[in-house]
């Protein structure tokens, strides 16, 4: 039996995430609406960029954070089948992550943090937002530390057992993070906070973007394991099935904890600052962790495969419509892993110097990164909310029906907002303006996808809107939950008994980890402290 402790951090955790998801919906509904040029009494600068940088910063850091610590909290103690790692401690971080957030909401939402989520000098935000962004921060290492304690202390207990799958990729994202979120770290304490506060004059940007990067690109798989997790440990089960491999899905999160960190140049291919060997370098590495991508697509649809024969499919593509596909974790899957596919091919032309530098600061990349996080990460995410909210709350899921009507509903939106975006930056439309001016043949012809996402955002806020209100629901459901008590691991159509210690440790990889990020970031950053550099003052609120 899972304790109540357990379950109440966790959802604690989880209500943090899906409050702040609901109320960037809204905003992104209205940055559509004013963006467009349609609609002129809604047109202001300050309040869209104030409304886009809240947006971002609730999505890519408040709910991505609080959700992986919520769901890494849950495996770890259901997985390891032993209690959290210092409770008060965990209390802790959520509080001080909370505090973080709402420290950093107050000046963004005054207009004094119009920064966007990369919040790129040299334009600055108010302190506050700094400060409440590195407490955030703080916090989530608090559940690094207990991950990776929990993680060693049952090694330690076990040390002949393959530690399970679920713990393992949890590990490996906490590891992830912690070098990952190094990069921002050092630019907010040594740069921006200083120049907020007024402590220094100027900043070099060249440096501070330098940094981001180090962050910028491996927040994504940060994001992104979490999902990845769900189709390795749930969806073989909840498909009535078997995992194909639960040696390639080690593999899997082994490269991407590996391989997504000593990347990030790709957002830098039209920036000065650094010579070409270097992006060329972080070029190859973009194309690498790609791999783990392709792993997890075969894996995974290799074991829908083996669900689907299993329930009596025939032929070549009989076994597709065998699968329970009114079960949201399904379903969820295969939504996910077809924008998956369009998603990552736009991944590749952002990571191709030619094809980035037609692509890069337009709708294109918007589109991209909407597609691949708000499709293919956060559907996974809804999955995993239906799936535990009756083991957190003790009651029965309010509607399965609602639930497979909202996750086709996000499909669909997504599709219809991110398909005009790709294509109005092939248009040359910029990314990053309040407002389009529609007074040449050029800007009319962008009117029809201007429109179309405007529908596409409408349905996506309709989507979550029923998503939120079967939480709710469920949440205050009168009807007991009977049959799904505690998570079901899928197993492995060939158990897994005995591991080489590459497979089963992540003490080897930490190394090999800090070796590549001396070679990939050292220079690059280095070079600031030798080199004659021009520093820009603040400009900002």
């Amino acid at each position: 039996m899972i304790d109540a402790s357990v379950k109440k951090l966790a959802l604690s955790h989880l209500w943090v995430a899906f409050t702040a998801f609901i109320v960037a919906c809204f905003m992104g509904e209205y940055q559509v609406l004013e963006r467009s040029g349609f609609f002129p009494a809604l047109e202001s600068a300050p309040v869209y960029f104030a409304s886009v940088s809240t947006h971002g910063v609730l999505m890519a850091f408040v709910l991505t954070t609080f959700f992986i610590m919520g769901f890494g909290y849950y495996l770890a103690t259901t997985s390891l089948k032993q209690p959290i790692w210092n409770m008060p401690l965990a209390w802790g971080g959520f509080w001080l992550t909370l505090f973080g957030v709402v420290l950093a909401a107050i000046p963004l939402l005054s207009g004094k943090a119009s920064v966007l989520y990369t919040f790129y000098p040299p334009i600055v935000a108010h302190a506050a937002f700094y400060i409440g962004a590195t407490l955030l921060v703080v916090g989530s290492w608090v559940w690094c530390a207990i991950m990776l304690v929990m993680f060693t202390q049952w090694k330690q207990a076990n040390p002949d057992l393959p530690v399970p799958l679920a713990m393992f990729a949890t590990a490996a994202n906490a590891l992830l993070w912690l070098w990952a979120s190094a990069g921002v770290a050092l630019e907010v304490l040594f740069q921006l906070i200083p120049l907020s506060l007024g402590w220094i004059d100027t900043i070099d940007p060249g440096l501070a973007r330098t940094l981001f990067a180090w962050t910028l690109h491996p927040i994504v798989y940060f994001w992104l394991i979490p999902a990845y997790t769900a189709l390795y440990v749930f969806v073989p089960k909840q498909a009535g099935g078997y995992l194909f491999s639960d040696e390639m899905a080690r593999i899997a999160f082994i490269v991407l904890a590996v391989f997504a960190l000593p990347i990030g140049f790709h957002h830098l291919y039209m920036d000065p600052e650094q010579a070409s060997g270097w992006k060329l370098l972080h070029g190859i590495g973009t194309f690498v962790v790609a791999l783990p991508t392709l792993v997890t697509g075969f894996t995974v649809i290799a074991s829908l495969e083996i669900a689907g024969r299993l329930r009596g499919g025939k032929g070549l593509f009989g076994w597709i419509l065998s699968l329970p596909w009114l079960n949201p974790m399904v379903l969820s899957v295969i939504l996910a892993l077809l924008m998956l596919i369009f998603g990552g091919f736009g991944g590749i032309v952002n990571a191709s110097y030619a094809m980035n530098a037609m692509v890069h600061n337009t709708a294109w990349v918007p589109g991209h990164f909407h597609l691949i996080f708000g499709g293919t990460t956060v559907i996974m995410y809804f999955a995993v909310a239906y799936y535990l909210w009756p083991q957190l709350t003790g009651k029965a899921l309010f509607s399965n029906t609602l639930a497979i009507s909202q996750l086709w509903l996000w499909f669909i939106g997504m599709v219809i907002l991110t398909t005009p975006w790709h294509i109005l930056g092939l248009l040359g439309q910029p990314r990053r303006i309040s407002s389009v001016v529609y007074n040449n043949l050029l800007t009319l012809a962008w009117e029809p996808y201007e429109l179309a996402m405007i529908f596409g955002g409408l349905i996506l806020l309709g989507s979550a809107c029923l998503f939120f209100y079967n939480l709710v629901k469920t949440q205050f459901n009168p009807i007991a939950e009977t049959e799904n008590t505690e998570p079901e691991f899928a197993e492995a159509i060939h158990p897994v008994t005995v591991l080489p210690l590459y497979l089963n440790s992540l003490g080897i990889w930490n190394k090999v980890i800090a070796v590549l990020m001396a070679i990939s970031f050292g220079f690059p950053i280095l070079q600031f402290f030798f080199m004659k550099t021009f520093g820009s003052s603040a400009w900002g609120y």
